[in-house]
């Protein structure tokens, strides 16, 4: 009988590739249709595997998701990006490949990243999550998130609405 480890751990140098093909397909699936295609395309071409090496050499609080050595999803976390709002942490980022979502993985890695941001002290945080996002708004709400505040963020020429889920 074959098995599978899977492992949710900290991003190393070697996650890098794996970590920006993740993003790659996690965003195309994510955001076609959502995001004007030719600024999707430009947000996904800065986030090679340069760009995820860089993150985690600086230790950017990086979580993946390892099958057997394959990256399937990464969290990104870390300190409020909006001190105005008074949420300690925040959840950057939380990808899972289209080929893994549905199963219970986007539940365990939001668990890991929020068990990572209590113990360093932030026991609320923030999600931010685009209002067209049908999939990422419901997640979030499935979770217990309250919405909090809604802002705008501008793609190319168009705007679109974003939400704010925070955890207590």
């Amino acid at each position: 009988m074959a098995q599978t480890l899977i492992t949710i751990r900290d991003a190393r140098e070697a996650d890098a590739q794996g970590i920006a093909e993740v993003h790659d397909s996690a965003w195309r699936h994510a955001y076609s249709g959502i995001i004007p295609g030719q600024e999707l395309e430009r947000m996904i071409a800065r986030r090679g595997p340069a760009w995820w090496h860089s993150a985690i050499v600086r230790g950017s609080r990086l979580l993946v998701l390892d099958f057997d050595e394959l990256i399937g999803g990464y969290a990104s976390y870390g300190r409020n990006r909006v001190p105005a709002m008074a949420y300690g942490g925040e959840i950057f980022e939380l990808y899972i490949s289209p080929e893994f979502q549905g199963l219970g993985f986007g539940r365990r890695m939001f668990s890991a990243a929020r068990k990572d941001l209590v113990e360093h002290g932030y026991s609320s945080f923030l999600v931010w999550a685009l209002a067209d996002n049908e999939g990422a708004v419901a997640f979030y709400r499935h979770l217990g998130g309250k919405i909090v505040r809604r802002a705008y963020e501008r793609f190319g020429t168009e705007l679109r609405e974003r939400v704010a889920f925070a955890f207590e």
